[in-house]
């Protein structure tokens, strides 16, 4: 099994931006949520090390991401479940490796959200999601400019694949990155 500290150094291997760790740390902090949200508490480890190590391979071989991620997870023993989980992420857009598992498609679904989530808190006076509504996560969502590098079509088409309104994922992706906001924030002040 994969460890944390195994995963961690694999992303700090391959990963040096500030956002590019920032973004591993939410989506593993909001994967974690969701599996204790959902039913999963016994394979939480997981669902975080599926978010930590989403976009292992992004930062030094954006053309090939999702591709040079099971090659890179193989240099700490990954099991093929976390391997398939990390590439359906980027189901459709730079992978044919669809999201079975509930977890993938949360991961799926959340990917981009997390990031629209983020964006909208930057622009936030308090620069937090902490006192960010549905209604103003809605509007911002709806606004095509707006961050515009999140794929509005890829967080409807994550609902879809979980059999949930957009609402209830917006709701949901908003109430895990509020839960654990102070918990990301002090990770990368670790760095």
């Amino acid at each position: 099994m994969v460890t944390r500290d195994d995963a961690l150094a694999l992303l700090k291997k391959y990963n040096h931006e500030a956002f590019h760790l920032q973004h591993a740390y939410t989506v593993e902090a909001v994967m974690r949520w969701f599996a204790n949200e959902l039913g999963y508490a016994d394979e939480a480890d997981f669902w975080a090390l599926a978010g930590l190590l989403h976009d292992v391979d992004f930062e030094q071989f954006p053309d090939e991401h999702c591709k040079k991620a099971p090659a890179l997870l193989g240099e700490i023993g990954a099991d093929e479940r976390l391997v398939h989980a990390v590439c359906s992420h980027g189901w459709g857009l730079v992978s044919d490796v669809q999201p079975q598992h509930e977890m993938e498609k949360v991961l799926f679904a959340s990917d981009e959200l997390t990031g629209l989530i983020g964006a909208a808190a930057r622009m936030r006076p308090s620069k937090s999601c902490t006192d960010m509504e549905l209604s103003s996560l809605k509007k911002k969502f709806k606004d095509k400019r707006f961050a515009a590098g999140c794929s509005r079509e890829v967080i409807r088409q994550g609902a879809e694949l979980l059999g949930w309104q957009l609402d209830e994922l917006l709701q949901k992706t908003l109430d895990a990155m509020k839960a654990t906001e102070a918990l990301v924030a002090a990770e990368c002040a670790e760095g």
